[in-house]
């Protein structure tokens, strides 16, 4: 699998050293999550009823669904990482040497 591209002006945690790369980690892990269960909610609701619903197409769907949201937090699709990251980095003093915070 090819590694996803970063947003631009955002540094990876190939570029970074300690604290900071750990921290992108987790802001990245944390909107993970938070997009999976965003999206397990959105399935929840129902518009009629399913024609082909079975126990391995929901199976199938909620797999997608991670995948779709670890893509998502890998790219920063939805800048959620990023804003996490700033603004914990700038409350916990961390430097990146990159965006010079």
């Amino acid at each position: 699998m090819t590694s996803p591209v970063a947003p631009l002006g955002a540094s990876t945690p190939a570029t970074q050293t300690g604290e900071r790369a750990e921290l992108t980690k987790a802001a990245r892990q944390f909107e993970a999550i938070f997009l999976r269960q965003m999206l397990a909610e959105a399935r929840k609701s129902h518009f009629g009823g399913d024609l082909f619903s079975s126990q391995g197409t929901d199976t199938f769907r909620q797999m997608q669904d991670e995948h779709f949201a670890d893509l998502a937090a890998e790219t920063g699709a939805f800048g959620l990482a990023n804003m996490i990251e700033k603004q914990l980095a700038a409350s916990a003093h961390i430097k990146d040497g990159d965006d010079g915070l």
